[in-house]
């Protein structure tokens, strides 16, 4: 059975476009996600003669940095989908990797699960596999650890997602055409453990029932096509004043921005960038000063950007 998978397989190659995400989106932690037109491309090629070698090869984001071996998170997720759709990786097996990656490490745009989700998406189309969306995503969010930042660059566009019971569920919604991201995306990177470990154990009663009230408005908000809303789901309690003292210029970008007229605005997963949402042109203009004048007065290198929200998801766009 290995050989015949091997020999079937042996110079077929794949290629997957998947999307940056922003995660929580103010108050929806772990459990909200956006989709955003910054994209990784990544091919992938099936080598029987390796002698089991990756040859990974980056352009943009990650060079000198991410790892040749069976610890790259786009390897581990391609090779644990093989192994679902196959039973195992033959030994000796080998890859080669071609990266074009545009989203930005540790800053908050969900790099790591671009690479868990294109592996995912890599694997299945390499097998000829027939995973359903709802596989895919559970596959993904086991090796991610969590739904929300898979879910959205699995399936694009808004997602509400939750890992409940042993099962993962999401809903997804069209993001409306005129919604623009300006990101404020530092040169400064927080990896998500540290900002993990700067939340308390528990916080109060009145906080988590605003943010539930906050979480669905804004979640019936976008569904209803009133972006409007996004000023009350950008507001969080629960996470972003905890991870202010690990990353203190977080508030004054956040403030700048809504009062250069952003509909809504807030840390972007768990940092460092920031996202502000608006829909229109002279607020764009407005936001990208504003994150500009902030960054300059407290010493914080970046670069502001403007994305559009992406309402696909990853996607094979090459096989041979």
């Amino acid at each position: 059975m290995v050989a015949n998978w091997l020999a079937e397989l042996d110079g077929r190659r794949i290629a997957v476009e998947v999307p940056a995400t922003s995660a929580n989106l103010g108050a929806g932690y772990d459990c909200l996600g956006l989709a955003l037109d910054l994209t990784d491309r990544i091919e992938v090629e099936v080598r029987s003669w390796s002698r089991g070698e990756i040859e990974l090869e980056i352009d943009g984001e990650g060079v000198g940095e991410l790892t040749e071996d069976r610890d790259n998170r786009f390897v581990q997720s391609l090779e644990s989908t093989l192994v679902t759709l196959r039973g195992e990786i033959p030994e000796g097996v080998g890859w080669r990797i071609a990266m074009r990656n545009r989203i930005p490490l540790l800053r908050g745009l969900g790099s790591s699960a671009a690479a868990t989700v294109a592996g995912v998406v890599a694997g299945n189309a390499l097998a000829d596999g027939n995973l359903a969306p709802a596989d895919m995503l559970r596959m993904a969010s086991a090796i991610e650890g969590h739904p929300d930042n898979v879910g959205a660059a699995l399936l694009g566009g808004f997602v509400a997602s939750a890992a409940i019971d042993g099962t993962v569920e999401a809903l997804r919604f069209d993001v409306p055409r005129d919604l623009r991201c300006v990101l404020f995306i530092p040169e400064l990177r927080l990896p998500t453990a540290t900002m993990r470990a700067a939340l308390p154990k528990t916080v109060p009663f009145d906080d988590a029932a605003t943010n539930l009230a906050r979480v669905a408005l804004g979640v019936a908000g976008i569904a209803g096509r009133r972006t409007d809303l996004l000023r009350y789901l950008t507001i969080d309690r629960l996470h972003e004043p905890y991870r202010a003292k690990v990353y203190p210029q977080l508030p004054q970008l956040v403030a700048a921005a809504r009062e250069a007229g952003a509909l809504g605005a807030c840390l972007s997963g768990s940092g460092s960038s920031v996202i502000a949402f608006t829909n229109t042109v002279a607020a764009v203009a407005r936001i990208e000063a504003a994150f500009s004048a902030v960054a300059a007065d407290t010493d914080l290198p970046g670069e502001a950007t403007v994305v559009t929200p992406r309402n696909a998801g990853a996607r094979v766009v090459h096989r041979s």
